[in-house]
């Protein structure tokens, strides 16, 4: 997907404390969020200040995707800034089980609290006692919650948003309705006196195509929003019954969100608003193939709004682009550089015009004092432009392998430009090339390489010296174009950051 994500830390398990006292350390750290605090807290403080607004009203539970930030952190966000502005005592963290086959039951983690590189999240061992002993299938089970990202993940945003609360990890074992109605009414029994927050923790549907996502997953956020633990699981079984190419799962948390759901319900919800969508594919480092989609709902006592991120282009998306479009594109790609340098994250591309959500072919190029820092490009674009334009800023910057990775301390001193390419036409002799206007695209015997349309000028090349060059990018020998090679040209429509500010 371009730019890899974070090499996961090796962590030193430390000496086993007596079960009561436990701290469960950090899984994912450096996987699935920064491993450095700094970079945790700034990852944290870019997507939140991103997010959309809160409702008025007090949440009662949010739900809320678990997967890496990179991919989910902006509408995990969306849904923890609900919470933002309000206080409260615990906050009820109800993952899914990923990583103990055969655990059916209801878990709850024994320890101390769980450890982030924010430090020690307390856990309410009160609340916790009273919980286990309000059912017999909610039981302490420390083994449930060594490895499981579901619930580790939103620990940072309780750090950060809510430093005094105290923490309640609970990892429901199956989508069991009777089973769930259960935990809520014993869960609600026990929150009575609190002022608490429940989160539910899912992601939706896992590895369709994009447009086959947003269908499914729309079907099932309007479940949720319902507030109705059955007709979540009816669309959830109706969703994956109906072989849609790819999908494995409609949601990997339906069981924490049908817990999550019946404990509202007993607390007196009354609304569910569906906040913020998007799939991996909306991030930088997605692809349209192969997607999970991502949803953020707030459950509480009043009324509520259903809002929904970019959706397909709409048939106006041609229009020519307007000084707010450039500046717009030269503030993702910027934003995208920075925000990865700083946090080992990126940010969601959303609420784009209409003609930045057209398909097109686009370049980064970076320079710092008139030399080549990092360009990247795809003639071929796979996604609307503003998502393809953060996409390619961050290769350019950090995996364009002619040059070392971008540092955070050289980025405010990069020269940023951003070519937009017409489609490529197939040309019959070099002739027709305009050496100075065209960029050139040359393949032959399953290679491939391309100048933009500035390289021959700033080399000083006529056509032949340009093919020549071509020739040598593409591995082939200097002289391939004079037989069996396909030429195409296309123009550009170049955007400079220092035109745009």
């Amino acid at each position: 997907m371009g730019v890899p994500l974070v090499t996961a830390l090796a962590l030193a398990a430390p000496t086993p404390a007596p079960a009561q006292e436990a701290v469960r350390p950090a899984a994912v750290a450096g996987q699935f969020y920064p491993a450095d605090a700094e970079r945790l807290r700034g990852a944290l403080a870019a997507f939140l200040a991103r997010a959309r607004p809160p409702t008025d009203r007090r949440p009662i539970a949010i739900v809320a995707p678990h997967a890496g930030y990179t991919f989910s952190g902006q509408i995990a966000a969306d849904a923890w800034n609900q919470a933002a502005g309000h206080r409260f005592d615990t906050i009820v963290l109800l993952g899914a089980n990923h990583t103990e086959g055969g655990f059916d039951r209801i878990g709850v983690y024994r320890g101390r609290g769980f450890e982030t590189p924010l430090g020690l999240a307390p856990i309410d061992r009160d609340l916790a006692e009273a919980l286990v002993a309000a059912d017999a299938d909610i039981v302490w089970h420390g083994g449930v919650h060594a490895r499981e990202h579901s619930v580790e993940v939103h620990v940072p945003f309780v750090q950060y948003l809510f430093p005094d609360a105290r923490i309640l990890p609970v990892v429901i074992g199956s989508p069991d309705l009777e089973r769930a109605r259960r935990f809520g009414r014993a869960l609600a029994g026990v929150l009575t006196d609190r002022r608490a927050l429940i989160v539910a923790s899912s992601d939706l549907s896992h590895y369709p195509e994009v447009d086959d996502a947003r269908r499914v997953d729309r079907e099932t956020l309007e479940a949720i929003a319902a507030l109705d633990p059955a007709r979540v699981q009816t669309t959830l079984r109706a969703v994956e019954r109906r072989g849609v190419r790819g999908l494995v799962t409609g949601a990997c948390g339906e069981a924490p969100v049908l817990a999550g759901l019946a404990a509202a319900l007993e607390l007196g919800a009354r609304t569910g608003a569906v906040v913020s969508y998007a799939t991996s594919a909306d991030a930088p480092l997605g692809e349209p193939k192969r997607v999970v989609g991502y949803g953020a709902v707030v459950v509480t006592d009043g009324p509520g709004t259903t809002t929904w991120t970019d959706g397909p282009a709409p048939p106006d998306a041609s229009g020519a682009l307007e000084s707010a479009d450039r500046r717009a594109l030269v503030t993702i790609a910027r934003d995208a550089i920075r925000q990865f340098a700083a946090t080992e994250t990126a940010p969601l591309a959303r609420d784009a015009t209409p003609r930045l959500m057209r398909e097109q072919g686009v370049f980064v190029t970076l320079r710092r004092r008139g030399q080549m820092r990092g360009c990247i490009g795809r003639v071929q674009p796979d996604g609307p432009l503003h998502w393809l334009v953060g996409s390619v800023a961050l290769q350019a910057a950090f995996a364009d392998p002619r040059f070392d990775p971008v540092r955070p301390g050289e980025i405010d001193r990069l020269e940023l430009e951003i070519a937009l390419l017409s489609p490529p036409r197939t040309i019959g002799t070099p002739a027709e090339i305009s050496v100075g206007h065209d960029g050139v695209i040359l393949a032959k015997d399953g290679k491939s390489a391309l100048f933009l349309p500035e390289v021959a000028v700033e080399e000083g090349w006529n056509r032949y010296d340009l093919l020549d060059n071509l020739c040598q990018k593409a591995g082939l020998p200097v002289t391939c174009w004079r037989a069996g090679a396909t030429l195409a040209t296309f123009r550009t429509e170049v955007i400079r950051e220092r035109d745009v500010r």
